[in-house]
């Protein structure tokens, strides 16, 4: 979801605090002494001012919300707000934003439609927390329902929406029943021909190893990929397991807590399976999976620190290897991710200390560790760490399909 935190019960160290407020401010001022104009300041300030936040299934939601900056990442890496193709052959009249939290998405598409002439389409925002501001101050024929997602149905009559998204979702619904359940309760609230789109990201990162483009025949895909520096993940796509220290650590914990959970530590990896065991309810499957470096890749050959103010202005510079540096976009872009790959690890500190069996103190010291590791470019610890994200669709069978 997208939005504010919204019930992160567990405190954090006085130490913990205290390093994060200097490291940040030791960001701020380095940005500040670059002078590096006001189009730059605005393409950093787009990287940390949407948030999404999720709360995680029954026993541990109560106590601790998620958050992944997600939505300024996805929307620039995929190149779109809605990626199923299948949107431009039909009139929208209303949407479903399900786990809306601050209804970012919900206003972008908005815009979004009403740039293309559709300027009546109504929003609906669905969330167990009341996040999301009165959209309709800004224009938006929107309303919110307040709703847990644990209790079905959904308070939706049947065939009621044109498009149903939900993003990042995966820590709300364990593994099993549940998850079925709301897949059967989204294709219930669709028309025929209504659209169902899954955005998500995986929790526990793997090492992205040189290999050749990815090959596809989405040639505007590609193009988005090379625009934004990121990657297509097909099925060949070469992986290996984390190669810093500290990300390596969290990626066992992480694993070991939503496994106790019963909840997916990778869930891009589900998605399809589960959609394709609809086809007698939906058709037109497709899909997209991006990897996004959290900073320099080595076999790149680019030079460049992975902050954003690192990065020159204007053109991308040529490295001695013959290629271009980062842009301040691309840069922004790796930068968004590793930030949300940081926080997600710090919010789910009673859950990994919990994994790792660290007191407080000892928890404090490896999270400082891992900040100071993982922020210093002078260290260039990370190993081709990805933050994976993807994008799933399907269309609800008409009686012509």
């Amino acid at each position: 979801m997208d939005g504010l935190i919204y019930a992160y019960g567990a405190p954090k160290s006085a130490a913990q605090q205290k390093f994060t407020q200097e490291r940040l401010a030791a960001i701020a001022e380095q940005r500040k002494r670059r002078t590096l104009g006001q189009d730059r300041g605005q393409a950093l300030e787009r990287t940390t001012s949407n948030s999404s936040s999720l709360t995680v299934a029954p026993g541990v939601r109560d106590t601790i919300t998620i958050t992944r900056d997600t939505s300024y990442g996805e929307m620039e890496v995929f190149g779109k707000l809605v990626c199923s193709p299948n949107l431009k052959k039909k009139a929208l009249e209303r949407v479903l934003e399900i786990g809306c939290g601050s209804g970012y998405w919900s206003a972008m598409c908005h815009e979004y439609f009403a740039s293309l002439g559709a300027k009546d389409v109504s929003f609906t925002g669905l969330d167990v927390a009341p996040l999301a501001p009165d959209l309709k101050k800004q224009g938006v024929n929107w309303s919110f329902v307040q709703h847990d997602l644990r209790r079905f149905p959904l308070p939706f009559e049947d065939e009621h929406f044109d498009l149903v998204m939900m993003k990042d979702m995966s820590l709300v619904m364990p593994e099993g029943m549940a998850s079925q359940k709301l897949i059967d309760e989204c294709i219930r609230v669709l028309r025929e021909g209504g659209t169902l789109e899954i955005w998500e990201s995986d929790h526990v990162l793997r090492s992205l190893l040189p290999h050749p483009p990815a090959p596809t025949k989405q040639q505007v895909e590609q193009e988005a990929a090379t625009k934004t520096a990121t990657f297509l993940v097909a099925a060949g796509t070469p992986f290996a397991p984390a190669q810093n220290k500290y990300l390596q650590q969290a990626n066992a914990w992480i694993h070991e807590a939503l496994n106790r959970r019963k909840l997916p530590p990778m869930p891009c990896s589900r998605i399809g399976p589960i959609l394709y065991q609809e086809p007698e309810s939906l058709a037109n499957f497709g899909s997209r999976r991006v990897a996004i470096p959290l900073g320099e890749l080595r076999w790149e050959g680019a030079k460049h620190s992975r902050h954003p103010s690192d990065v020159p202005k204007g053109k991308p510079k040529v490295s001695e290897k013959g290629q271009k540096a980062l842009t301040l976009d691309q840069a922004a872009i790796r930068q968004t991710a590793l930030i949300s790959v940081l926080q997600f690890i710090e919010n789910l500190e009673p859950l990994l200390k919990e994994a790792s069996g660290k007191n407080t103190d000892e928890w404090s010291n490896w999270w400082a560790s891992m900040m100071a590791d993982l922020l210093d470019p002078s260290q260039a610890s990370l190993g081709g760490e990805c933050l994976e994200i993807g994008a799933w669709w399907a269309t609800k069978r008409t009686e012509d399909v």
